[in-house]
């Protein structure tokens, strides 16, 4: 539990050293949660198979897109509850929390049934096939049981903030990742069973996040924010999905678009192109936790002095957030950049033509950090300030927009490599974009 001394509250003016550790364990959660791919990547590739790896990684994107439906609930509802708490109503508050998990468990179960039956026919249409094409639908058919847990992995991430509660969240979040470890590598390892294992253990790691929250908040607790019995209220509901629809769609649109990097890369260069992705998609699933981390964990806090009508500290917090931001893209890029073989060798150390495919893209592909976290604050920035609709657009432009197109146009004017470019440039665009939104409307919000 908190020390209730040493806590930050939504209302107090934020200081960078308070800003750093109020957001610290939504960044650690965030990246414990983006850690689950990658510790079932590590050891499937060190201890399974080359295929197998790529295998995951086909499958992967399919999986994200059907979880990402928590992140919509938890951004979207956590600044809705926040704003909620901050206008001193905290009745309604709680009744909007417990409305919002419970729509959200309800659409986990529905969504894996036909996930589940549908798997084989949706990969053999990305181009699957043989040994990879089983080994994708396995993980996947036993990964989609654990569904309606992991959308509570991530829609608490964002509740625990709201409800004053980061560092608890985050002992959730690290022991559902331990949880993940050990399972690996028992089952993995010590029993071999090889994907199998990778599955199940990623999958009861979901259950360790996803259902102890449940029992904390269903009953009396320290926090702002505890389950009560709902009330329907749909306007609220539509108000939550608008809300964190961008922040969704910036996910699901990141694993929509890792579908046709996949489709590409086994066009211009086989199982070992779709390898080479998963081993970049993870290092960027870290670093773009960091940044979503951060954003997710200064929305409430922005959403909480919005609708307090304090312009004074909502100028203070944009100002210094983007100087955090600035200095992380800095760092990020650095250390792709010098740490691309390394980085790389975790996963592949034969044959050394793939590791040197794989350094080579993971340089290229480094230079996109450098603008991924404007973007990533921008959109989350709108979401804060409940305009929904133009962080949607943001984040609909960064992906479904410039990525997509460039994926598919760079290729054929620079082959494989043109793959790689795709990512930095749509993340260049999108910081420009995002840049443009925040300047034209400082008036409106007065930050």
């Amino acid at each position: 539990m908190q020390n209730m001394k040493s806590q930050i509250h939504l209302s107090e003016s934020f200081s960078y050293s308070k800003i750093l550790r109020f957001v610290l364990p939504a960044v650690v959660m965030n990246v414990c949660t983006s850690l689950y791919a990658v510790v079932d990547g590590f050891f499937i590739a060190n201890f399974a198979g080359a295929t197998e790896f790529a295998a995951v990684n086909l499958i992967m994107p399919v999986l994200n897109i059907l979880g990402t439906i928590g992140y919509m609930f938890g951004v979207g509802g956590s600044v809705l509850v926040a704003k909620t708490l901050g206008e001193k109503k905290p009745e309604r508050a709680n009744r909007l929390f417990s409305l919002f998990v419970l729509v959200s468990v309800c659409l986990g179960f529905l969504m894996m049934v036909p996930g589940f039956l549908f798997m084989p026919r949706l990969l053999a249409i990305l181009g699957a096939d043989g040994n990879l094409l089983a080994g994708s639908v396995l993980y996947g058919r036993i990964f989609i049981l654990a569904l309606p847990a992991w959308i509570l992995v991530y829609e608490f991430q964002l509740f625990f903030v709201a409800a004053e509660k980061p560092r608890l969240g985050l002992a959730v979040t690290l022991c559902a990742g331990l949880s993940n470890v050990a399972l690996d590598a028992l089952f993995i390892i010590g029993f071999r069973w090889g994907l199998a294992g990778a599955a199940a253990a990623s999958a009861l790691g979901q259950m360790v996040g996803g259902v102890f929250p449940l029992f904390y908040f269903g009953r009396k607790n320290t926090s702002l924010l505890r389950l009560v019995k709902p009330v329907w209220d749909g306007r609220a509901l539509i108000r939550c999905c608008a809300n964190g629809s961008s922040e969704f769609m910036s996910e699901a649109a990141v694993s929509f678009v890792g579908l046709f990097y996949n489709v590409q890369l086994l066009k211009y260069a086989g199982e070992n192109g779709v390898a080479i992705y998963g081993v970049l998609m993870y290092v960027c699933l870290i670093f773009s936790a960091i940044f979503t981390g951060y954003s997710n964990g200064i929305g409430p806090v922005i959403s909480y002095h919005y609708g307090a009508q304090d312009p004074d500290e909502l100028k203070k917090l944009r100002k210094k957030s983007l100087g955090i931001i600035g200095l992380t893209s800095a760092v990020m890029f650095l250390v792709s950049e010098a740490f691309a073989r390394p980085i790389s060798a975790l996963f592949f150390q034969e044959p050394e033509k793939l590791l040197a495919d794989t350094v080579h893209a993971f340089r290229i592909y480094g230079a996109g950090y450098l603008f991924t976290g404007i973007g990533i604050f921008s959109s989350t920035l709108f979401t804060a300030l409940n305009n929904g609709e133009i962080s949607a657009l943001i984040s609909f432009l960064r992906t479904l927009v410039f990525e997509l197109g460039a994926v598919f146009l760079l290729p054929k004017l620079l082959g494989v490599d043109g793959i790689w470019y795709s990512a930095v440039l749509a993340e260049l665009m999108a910081a420009l974009i995002g840049c443009i939104f925040m300047a034209a409307l400082q008036r409106r919000y007065q930050y």
